[in-house]
């Protein structure tokens, strides 16, 4: 039978698939739209599974807040380029996802990628994201979100795209908490833990031992040497702790002693900056095309 126009611009609306994938799922199905959309959607899985290996390092971080600040979601969902980021349906999908940890407060990964993408719709998170790649053709996937829920407003700052950072912040107003959100998206080294009893033992273990050599080669006495340590081990923990931190609007005053005059304490933050500890393929090029000429 005869594929109408009409016919496939509703396919498309409705899988988010490529016109021609479309024209072709309905003649093969002849005419059937329902049969056509299965067809698609088998596709749509196979196309992920495939993809499910390349590695996604860009996208989006997205922050989504709770009406009266008191609840905040933070998620993470990657894709293979930037110009992907950009499109309309993946910055949708991601939004949704962050809407989603907020209301639903899922307990790991796994319950969310179960969960419906949208309030009301059957489509899960899962199976949004195996028809998104059907779509796009890059894998896409959702890599980690967080979710705080606290007494006190919480502060929220995005770095373009790139950087997330919420902070459960008591007894400061909002523009100190915002300022602090800055300071942790910004700050380099970023802050690790609020204070230096929060850091691991294992952190400080490993910084001892390697001051330790160091100071060692100086051939100073014991008793000096570890003088040396310990200062090194005193400015290594104000560089990875928040209060320790000078702050980035007035490097004079720590982020301690600016909390200390506000009457103001952190309870948590959380950072999430994007790609971070994913492994990036460096492509050359020039190097894969005289490969493939010496090949041929």
């Amino acid at each position: 039978m005869a594929i109408t126009a009409a016919q496939v611009k509703e396919l498309r609306e409705r899988t988010g698939s490529g016109m021609m994938e479309c024209k072709k799922a309905l003649v093969d199905a002849d005419g059937d739209m329902d049969a056509a959309i299965d067809a698609l959607r088998k596709t749509g899985l196979a196309k992920a599974d495939k993809k499910a290996a390349r590695v996604a390092a860009e996208g989006l971080v997205v922050i989504e807040v709770a009406d009266d600040n008191m609840t905040a979601a933070l998620v993470e969902v990657n894709c293979e380029t930037d110009f992907v980021a950009k499109k309309d349906d993946f910055q949708d999908f991601a939004a949704a996802i962050a809407k989603r940890v907020l209301l639903d407060d899922p307990a790991d990964l796994d319950a969310l990628l179960a969960m419906p993408l949208r309030e009301g719709d059957a489509t899960t998170v899962e199976d949004a994201r195996k028809a998104l790649i059907a779509a796009i053709g890059e894998n896409i996937t959702v890599r980690r979100f967080i979710r705080i829920a606290s007494d006190n407003p919480i502060a929220s700052y995005r770095h373009g795209v790139r950087i997330g950072v919420l902070v459960d912040i008591a007894g400061a107003d909002e523009s100190l908490g915002r300022d602090l959100a800055m300071h942790i998206a910004a700050h380099d080294p970023r802050p690790v833990c609020v204070s230096e009893e929060q850091v691991p033992a294992e952190m400080i273990a490993t910084e001892r031992d390697i001051f330790t050599a160091q100071a060692r080669e100086s051939g100073k006495p014991d008793d000096i040497i570890e003088k040396m340590i310990t200062g090194r081990i005193r400015k290594y923990l104000s560089e990875i702790t928040l209060l320790g931190q000078s702050f980035v609007k007035d490097p004079d005053q720590t982020v301690g002693k600016l909390l200390q005059q506000a009457g103001a304490s952190v309870v948590r933050f959380e950072r999430i900056e994007l790609g971070e500890g994913i492994e990036k393929k460096n492509e050359n090029f020039a190097d894969e095309v005289m490969a493939q000429v010496k090949g041929g």
